[in-house]
């Protein structure tokens, strides 16, 4: 048989799997100097498969390929072998054994480097040798019992909190305590490149213990959340492993600010909220580190939109650094590795081609190391990458949970394992640190230190008080200066060729400039109120599907030429303006939506817009809505002014293109926590939108917002001149019926249904009924609506008419306060709707016109008695 060196490409493909065995005809057959091919194949081996052969479990139950495949014969090497001298430069060893123990201590050790994802093979490149040439020197001794403090401090942590409370929920961090130092070195190191400010998400797991040990809460404080009789319950607006915390932290490099980021129950939720805080830092000045639990991060849809979403241009972080603090269990149900399929939560990141980085959290001078080079990976590629930390959970779920029910054997192994820190001291004692009882005194030193700080009284501090009712700051501008805006608007660049549509909305613009008696529909509008707010010094952001055009070719904020791929951004034209940007999200919504959030809550002097293509898709974000729009100022005192736009209408476009559920917004106001509202015309759109940008006081904006029929609707078209006076009203009356005793019915209604009722009133001659338009859902109108009552003497009835279905539309969740203003002036209230339906809107035009009639009719008729 031919003794020549053979090939084996199949080494290099990521897919590879253990099956097999190719070489078996070099068994057996020792030579005295090594092939380099088969030396190079077994390192590469090693280098992109190393990592299923780690030890990475510190409880040794996660499955692990079979050693046997990156065994030395495997490619034809043996351990007496040499090797040639340039292999020897390479690697720095001399013969086949004691390469094989380089690369086993080096990719199959208790942390290993997972390049599987990588299609970029200089980054792969890059990482193997920083990889293979990480600092070998140990630290110092100094600097190991620093290492072993910091882990007792986080250990006597859990067991303090045990000790005051023993059935306080606070999601231990025990068999994961490396967490902490990993946050403490990658602060540190970050300092160095630059980094000023620090944004973290995080689920529950280990949260109280970050918020103590790295965010400098007060230990009393969070204790007082934990106890079953609470000295401040008055201070408890949320549950503390929830809470949020901003910190300054000194390094050697300079301070660097922390944020955590609140967070609801919803685990990944938090994820794109934290990454937007962390789009709105300055570039170059900030870093994202996105904690993660195992099992959610597996799991949940929103990790992979939002992974999706911050590769994409207007949402890039310039790269984040993932940390999952792996316990292996999710809830009660196991979450093992498994290298033999291979199986890993991290495995939704390969969709951006992130490198992994595997880290025993027994290993705290490797979790250091592996925090090292992800910073270094981060900052030379602007890319992401992961690290997962691999530990185990000593506790059940939470501290009520009873761990054995579920998972008998493992939980026995978890409570009999020595902690990561008395692990680590055996470790330094082995070493020659320092002695058994050095260690122990040192251990039991930093232990009474850590307890004796945490025992300092709670902080008296109340929380901020609820900020008080909007006072619309509302100035517009002059007649002259729009039109000065609208030249600039207009203004293209040197052969730059519009599409036609573009040209006739370019054309209508021009017009309005020379004559302030132009129509003005609500394209023009809407870009008018951007241009007075750029001017005053108020940024924009416009996010998501479309919105450069608009759904409803409504926007039309960035042009195309026709001829060659260039763009044109009229609003970037206005000279001294603030930065105005509007960017087409990936097809998302619920990623997006908390991104948006997010990124208001931590630049809440930008006026931010998240669009959906119709109302009816913000379902897939109602996370963001219930727990984070609607609420976040309450439980956490977070403000924002984001403005969530919903085109809504029937139109006889069926379902999920109609509604966006007034009804469910209602359900969620209170305590004026937020702006609904359903603008009826091109007018009341602009000066909301001032209203939005300028008002000192942030409250989120949920904008119904006109579709197809409304926007083409001529009488909800305006004048500049309109523009330039008044401010949005929360309700329209209707001019030709104040006085008129005659008036015996009043109409209320919102949205483009009043041009159906304006249109029936005309066609019955119901000169008796006066038409009103609720333009603000949300804080109700009450004084606006009792002095519209009181201004018609004859009147009579009082009647809500909406085109949505009854159970999808405004009436319940207004009927009470129509109720209440209708008692004082005495006059009766009924209600107009299609009937309660469970799908929506009807997909037939023909069906829907007929209804609409019919409910028009109904409202303007008398019922009889």
């Amino acid at each position: 048989m031919s003794t020549k060196p053979k090939q084996y490409p199949w080494l290099h493909q990521r897919n590879f799997l253990f099956t097999g065995d190719p070489l078996s005809e070099w068994r057996g057959q020792p030579r005295g100097t090594a092939d380099p091919a088969a030396v190079l194949e077994f390192v590469e081996a090693h280098r992109w498969h190393g990592y299923r052969c780690a030890s990475l479990d510190p409880l040794g139950a996660a499955l692990r390929a079979d050693d046997a495949h990156l065994s030395p014969e495997r490619f034809g090497l043996f351990a007496g072998d040499a090797l040639r001298e340039e292999d020897v430069q390479r690697f720095g060893v001399s013969d086949v054994l004691a390469l094989d123990r380089w690369v086993k201590a080096t990719y199959c050790s208790a942390w290993a480097l997972d390049c599987s994802a990588l299609r970029d093979t200089a980054r792969a490149a890059w990482l193997f040798a920083q990889w293979e040439s990480a600092e070998t020197t140990a630290p110092t001794a100094a600097e190991r019992l620093r290492l072993l403090e910091r882990l007792t401090q986080v250990q006597a942590w859990e067991a303090h909190a045990a000790q005051c409370h023993p059935h306080g929920k606070r999601f231990s961090l025990e068999g994961c305590e490396a967490l902490i130092p990993l946050l403490d070195q990658l602060v540190a190191q970050a300092a160095g490149q630059g980094v000023q400010e620090v944004v973290l998400g995080m689920a529950h797991r280990g949260r109280v213990n970050v918020l103590v040990n790295l965010l400098g809460m007060p230990a009393a404080e969070v204790l007082d959340y934990i106890a079953a009789t609470p000295e401040h319950p008055e201070r408890q607006c949320d549950l503390i492993y929830h809470l949020g915390r901003e910190h300054t932290v000194q390094t050697a490099d300079g301070p660097v600010h922390l944020t955590l980021a609140y967070n609801p129950s919803h685990l990944q939720s938090v994820f794109p909220v934290a990454g937007g805080m962390a789009h709105a830092v300055a570039a170059g000045r900030g870093l994202f580190v996105s904690l993660h639990g195992d099992a959610a991060f597996a799991g949940q849809g929103v990790v992979m939109e939002t992974l999706m979403l911050t590769q994409r241009e207007g949402y890039d972080l310039g790269g984040s650094v993932h940390v999952v603090v792996n316990n292996q269990v999710g809830f009660t149900a196991l979450n093992p590795m498994d290298a033999r399929t291979p199986r890993y939560c991290t495995d939704i990141t390969r969709m951006i081609d992130a490198p992994v980085l595997r880290v025993s959290a027994e290993a705290p001078e490797l979790v250091l190391r592996a925090a090292n080079l992800a910073l270094a990976y981060r900052a030379r590629f602007h890319a992401d990458v992961v690290i997962d930390l691999v530990g185990y959970r000593r506790g059940g779920h939470s501290e009520h949970d009873a761990q054995a029910v579920t998972r008998p054997l493992l939980a026995t192994q978890a409570q009999n394992q020595p902690t990561p820190a008395t692990v680590y001291a055996t470790q330094l004692a082995d070493a020659g640190v320092a002695s058994p009882a050095e260690l122990a005194a040192r251990i039991q030193s930093c232990q009474q230190a850590a307890v004796a700080a945490w025992q300092a009284p709670a902080s008296s501090s109340a929380p901020q008080p609820a900020m008080p009712h909007f006072r619309p700051l509302n100035i517009p501008p002059a007649v002259p200066q729009m039109q000065a805006w609208l030249r600039t608007l207009c203004a293209l660049p040197a052969g730059f060729v519009l599409h036609p549509a573009v040209q006739t909305v370019r054309d209508q613009w021009l017009r309005a400039a020379e004559g302030d008696q132009a129509p003005v529909d609500w394209c023009l509008a809407e870009n008018l109120a951007y241009a007075s707010l750029l001017s005053a010094g108020v940024p924009v952001r416009v996010s998501g599907m479309d919105v450069q055009r608009g759904t409803f070719m409504h926007r039309h904020a960035v042009w195309h030429d026709q001829a060659q791929a260039t763009r044109h951004v009229p609003l970037r034209q206005l000279d001294g303006a603030a930065a105005f940007d509007v960017i087409n999200s990936p097809l998302a919504e619920e990623a997006v939506l908390g991104f948006e959030y997010g990124r208001s809550v931590r630049d809440p002097a930008t006026l931010a817009v998240w669009e959906a293509q119709f109302g009816d898709f913000v379902n897939e974000a109602q996370v963001y809505l219930d727990q984070y729009i609607s609420s976040g100022q309450a439980k956490w005192g977070q403000s924002s002014a984001l403005a969530v736009f919903l085109p809504h209408g029937y139109e006889g476009n069926g379902p999920e293109h109609s509604t966006g559920y007034i009804s469910r917004f209602l359900l969620l106001c209170g305590d004026e926590n937020l702006r609904l509202v359903c603008p009826s015309t091109a007018a009341q759109w602009f000066h909301l939108l001032r209203r939005q940008g300028l008002d000192p006081v942030r409250k989120p904006l949920i904008a119904m917002t006109p579709k197809g029929q409304l926007y083409g609707e001529a009488l909800s078209h305006t004048t500049l001149q309109a523009l330039a006076e008044g401010e949005f009203q929360p309700l329209l009356g209707d001019e030709a019926a104040v006085g008129s005793p005659s008036v015996t019915r009043a109409v209320l209604c919102s949205g483009k249904f009043y041009y159906d009722l304006l249109r029936a009133r005309e066609d019955l001659e119901a000169e008796e009924v006066a038409l009103w338009r609720l333009e603000q859902l949300y804080p109700f109108p009450r004084r606006a609506l009792e002095q519209q009552l009181r201004a018609l003497p004859g009147l009579k009835e009082l009647v809500w008419a909406q085109e949505e279905h009854l159970n999808q539309g405004a009436w319940q969740g207004v009927r009470d306060e129509l109720a209440r203003a209708c008692e004082t002036v005495g006059v009766r209230l009924r209600h107009v709707a299609r009937r309660t339906n469970a799908a929506g809107a009807t997909p037939s035009a023909v069906v829907h016109r007929r209804e609409q009639r019919e409910l028009a009719f109904s409202a303007l008729s008398e019922i009889p008695t």
